[in-house]
């Protein structure tokens, strides 16, 4: 069995994660889409929050299950049966980057990092884009699903 990690922070999760978790997902025969746990960063969601907008965001696809790490994500790799991890790149400055860490991680584990170059669709689109668009109302309704944008939308209203 193939069973790849598909990391992030997902917050909130966007239509162009969306993209590469299901390409992943018919290639792979189990992808884990999973939200790093990072204690020192706070985010908009809580990491429930970011489970619940993921599953419900790649519910269609049967083999996609999430969850959440702290810590290495190769940890997480060799406690879950991971062989590779899947990272997408949207241009050069990503790769420059996403690099360094395919490469600590391959030294570090052995496991390898794939490459997924971005569907143009939404090679502009990343989660601080949308929380800025969404935090000024602007419409979101093309880069996250209908469940995360209402999320935003309550989010945001919370706040006043």
């Amino acid at each position: 069995m193939r069973r790849v990690v598909c990391p992030g922070s997902f917050d909130p999760v966007t239509n162009g994660h969306i993209d590469i978790i299901g390409r992943a997902a018919r290639q792979n025969d189990e992808v884990i889409a999973a939200i790093l746990n990072n204690v020192n960063k706070h985010g908009l969601f809580s990491v429930e929050e970011k489970l619940e907008m993921l599953a419900e965001s790649t519910r269609e696809f049967g083999n996609v299950r999430v969850a959440q790490f702290g810590g290495l994500l190769v940890d997480f790799c060799r406690e879950n049966g991971v062989s590779a991890i899947v990272r997408s790149l949207r241009s050069v400055s990503d790769f420059d980057y996403e690099l360094q860490i395919a490469q600590m991680n391959y030294q570090l584990s052995g496991v390898e990092t794939l490459f997924m170059t971005a569907n143009p669709q939404y090679s502009f689109l990343s989660s601080s884009l949308v929380k800025e668009v969404a935090q000024h109302g602007g419409d979101v309704s093309s880069l996250v699903t209908p469940f995360v944008e209402e999320r935003l939308r309550a989010k945001y209203a919370a706040r006043g």
